[in-house]
């Protein structure tokens, strides 16, 4: 269990390093791409539902057997993305160097299967 939490804290934390930055990233990330983002509100969007993510990672920190099953979707968020990331680059509609920017949820999601698969769930005393 302090595997998982390990995972999950760390996980967390870099997403909160990483993702706010972001915030203020908006035209410069637009640039490599045109037409640049026409809808901010779905790039801000993006990010703030990432954020609440790192949130729910350190919440499944705290207690990885209690929040085993919110591990579940935290393995999908990570690999949709990677999966997301690969189709664009497959598509050939983005670089090599922008699809290595998956490489990070590709480990973290990897990770969070060792974590799920090392935590065993709460036993319900009305079970």
């Amino acid at each position: 269990m302090r595997l998982a939490k390990i995972i999950f804290i760390g996980a967390g934390i870099w997403g909160i390093a990483v993702l706010p930055p972001l915030y203020f990233l908006r035209d410069i990330t637009g640039r490599p791409y045109p037409p640049p983002i026409d809808y901010p509100h779905f790039f801000y969007g993006f990010i703030s539902v990432a954020l609440a993510w790192q949130i729910a990672f350190l919440v499944i920190g705290s207690n990885p057997a209690r929040f085993r099953p919110l591990m579940v979707p935290g393995m999908i968020e990570k690999f949709g993305h990677v999966a997301g990331v690969l189709v664009l680059y497959m598509q050939a509609r983005i670089a090599a160097a922008d699809a290595l920017a998956a490489v990070p949820d590709l480990v973290l999601g990897a990770l969070f299967v060792v974590a799920f698969a090392k935590t065993r769930a709460l036993r319900r005393a009305d079970a």
